[in-house]
């Protein structure tokens, strides 16, 4: 969440960034009035102890004289200003709660440099990379590829559990971990630190790295615990040093997450998206970065060019977008997708997802650095190095041949004994 000096001080900021996204401000002006609501009744409550304490010093003196009628006196006005105390001290905790809750909902304010657009067809093109080759021949969807090589089981998945769920067997299991081997370690020779993160939250944390609101329907919550299944190794390890003041000698802290992710994915969708394009549960690597306010901008290019030299060595084309206002989530400031080309269905479709969450996850979890000048909060960066499932498609779908053969790219081969194509299920 934007921390309180926003709403105090430089409130023009965000009605301009409120009308860029074209939202209305009626968030805004709710935490403004219940912030003065706040601080009017904690002066209330001060000026009413000071009361009490000079009505207290009175008791002494009444009983020294032994004036009994001005020591009851005395006492039933304390008592009274001290249930006036009780009564304020309540309603300032309710007006404190209920401003930081609405606080909560006021979306990050956008990067200067984000394009203006109502929905994901303004998102701009920032870079193209790699060949748009053309097959020669008509390109198959990786539903069909999968179908016919017998690599992935849908029907049994479904099953035993439901759909969107699946079996992965045989070489593209292989293939599968040979992308979570590689790219593990093209992050570790950049000197990220490996994490292999819980795969649960509690609910305070969860609402620290996201909107909850906006997030909670396509999320799986674990019941009686109360705990919820993580949607991507992002939130556990941005939420970790929650709470935590960080010494300026840590930062920047570079991780990379691996884990299964779990989403609901509620909705129709299309043709494309069935298979393993959009399931329930994935495996991704995940970059994280948190590090110094001032230096946030440099790392989110960072991250992105990690992912470009990433999906550069695999050899496939994609190109990247700079996400509008339009499509652009509550909780960071700029954002960037690769969306890699599937020539089976003819589309461009997302498989990296790189934010700057400038200091909006940071202050949800009280998480800061120190400073001469006191602490303060770090900025948090996060993004998508490989979802697995979806890189096995833009894989499958781009290395196809016209015989039904699927090529390794050559930076995995080294993972599966240096073999050149993968095998049908026998």
């Amino acid at each position: 969440m934007l921390d309180m000096s926003m709403f105090r001080e430089k409130s023009e900021v965000l009605r301009k960034d409120h009308d860029k996204r074209k939202i209305p401000q009626d968030n805004i002006d709710e935490v403004i009035r219940l912030d003065n609501e706040w601080k009017q009744a904690r002066y209330e409550v001060d000026q009413l102890r000071k009361s009490r304490n000079e009505a207290a010093r009175g008791i002494a003196a009444a009983k020294k004289s032994g004036d009994a009628d001005a020591v009851a006196k005395i006492m039933s006005e304390v008592s009274s200003i001290g249930n006036k105390i009780e009564e304020l001290s309540k309603m300032a905790d309710d007006f404190l709660e209920n401003r930081d809750s609405i606080r909560m909902r006021v979306p990050n304010i956008l990067h200067e440099s984000v394009p203006v657009g109502e929905d994901d067809q303004k998102n701009t093109l920032h870079s193209l990379h790699g060949e748009k080759i053309d097959l020669g021949f008509e390109a198959k969807n990786h539903n069909e590829i999968i179908e016919n090589n017998g690599w992935v089981d849908l029907a049994r998945a479904a099953k035993i559990t439901g759909s969107r769920f699946y079996f992965m067997q045989g070489d593209l299991a292989r293939l599968e971990m040979a992308l979570q081997n590689y790219t593990t370690n093209f992050l570790i020779n950049k000197n990220y630190t490996l994490v292999q993160p819980p795969l649960m939250m509690n609910k305070e944390a969860y609402e620290g790295v996201t909107d909850l609101g906006d997030f909670e329907t396509v999320m799986y919550g674990i019941e009686p615990d109360k705990f919820y299944l993580i949607a991507t190794s992002e939130h556990p390890l941005t939420a970790m040093r929650m709470d935590e003041i960080i010494e300026p000698s840590e930062l920047p802290i570079r991780l990379v997450g691996v884990s299964q992710c779990f989403r609901r994915e509620v909705g129709a969708h299309g043709l494309s998206d069935r298979g393993i394009w959009r399931v329930h549960q994935f495996t991704k690597i995940e970059q994280i970065i948190i590090c110094k306010p001032e230096d946030s901008w440099s790392h989110h290019e960072d991250l992105l060019n990690n992912a470009i030299e990433l999906w550069d060595s695999l050899g496939l084309h994609y190109r990247v977008v700079n996400i509008c206002t339009g499509d652009m989530g509550t909780v960071a400031s700029k954002k960037y997708d690769l969306e890699a080309w599937l020539p089976g269905v003819g589309e461009y479709k997302e498989v990296v997802s790189c934010s700057n969450c400038t200091d909006y996850q940071a202050n949800r979890l009280r998480m800061r650095y120190r400073t001469s000048e006191g602490n303060s909060a770090v900025h948090t960066l996060n993004s998508t190095a490989v979802a697995t499932s979806r890189a096995l498609v833009a894989i499958l779908e781009q290395y196809q041949t016209e015989d039904g053969r699927i090529m390794i790219p050559k930076a995995l081969r080294p993972y599966m004994g240096d073999q050149k194509f993968l095998s049908p299920l026998s």
